[in-house]
């Protein structure tokens, strides 16, 4: 609690606005921060108790302001188990956000297809995940301050956001996708055996985070929407290798689409007034 504290409370000393709504921002999708309007910029280096990112796509720092009138906090980039970093520290901007008031968190990631439905450029609305990462951020001691021992996980992702992103979507007259995310470990992109397995399991789509997030966002008790973006047809469903160019190109063509998505989610929602940071 101590090492939250201290992190929120040098942000909440540069920020204009209390916000009530965090955007995590995957792999080339990042290009939606720049839309923040009055924004507060902090490079995660700067924050106490954050690392600094260092995946290509992924700028490292907070920005804060208000983004199609909702006052929001958006994370331009997010921290990886496979770059060596703990549970802990993956998920410990999860607890700042909510010591900073955030309600709702929007969390989007890149992610390999592996429904043969989808085609590299679709969103995907994540309805709920499957963990292969082997590890879970909440083991070890609990601190009732945070959330309870045993949190309930049947439905992480929120019912009502995903409706509404669907909605949006219609009006929008983008086709959207509706699937289930399995989170894994990394850096090493899957093998076909592994794509195999996962799509008898049931799952549409697989990436290398998200899971843990999701995990502690629930714990503390905020609602989450997930939305991928399919950059790439996972290992063994088109004869190619696989590349993280081809998920920053597939996030560059996509990026309207995508933003427009969330800025159309965020124009539907009400009663997240903008306030004054204490």
């Amino acid at each position: 609690m101590e090492k939250i504290r201290e992190a929120a409370a040098m942000i909440t000393e540069k920020c204009l606005i209390q916000p009530r709504i965090g955007l995590i921002l995957g792999s080339g999708l990042g290009g939606l921060a720049s839309e923040v309007q009055d924004a507060v910029t902090i490079p995660y280096r700067q924050i106490p108790h954050f690392p600094d990112s260092t995946v290509i796509g992924h700028e490292g720092q907070l920005v804060i302001g208000t983004l199609s009138e909702q006052p929001v906090v958006v994370m331009q980039g997010r921290f990886h188990l496979y770059e060596g970093h703990s549970m802990e520290t993956v998920t410990f901007p999860i607890r700042v956000l909510k010591e900073l008031g955030v309600e709702i968190l929007f969390i989007t990631n890149a992610a390999g297809g592996i429904n043969k439905k989808f085609q590299p450029g679709d969103l995907m609305v994540i309805k709920d995940h499957v963990n292969m990462m082997g590890r879970n951020p909440l083991v070890g001691p609990n601190d009732e301050q945070l959330g309870p021992r045993f949190p309930d996980m049947s439905q992480a992702y929120d019912p009502e956001l995903r409706k509404l992103a669907e909605q949006v979507a219609a009006k929008q007259g983008t086709e959207l996708q509706t699937g289930v995310y399995v989170g894994v470990l990394g850096p090493s992109y899957e093998t076909p055996a592994e794509i195999r397995m996962f799509g008898q399991l049931g799952c549409d789509a697989v990436g290398m985070s998200t899971v843990p997030e999701v995990i502690v966002a629930r714990h503390a008790g905020i609602r989450v929407l997930g939305v991928s973006c399919i950059s790439n047809m996972a290992a063994g469903i088109l004869p190619q290798p696989l590349s993280h160019e081809e998920v920053m190109e597939t996030g560059e063509r996509v990026k309207e689409k995508f933003a427009r998505l969330i800025r159309g989610i965020l124009q539907e929602m009400s009663g997240f007034n903008q306030g004054r940071c204490s």
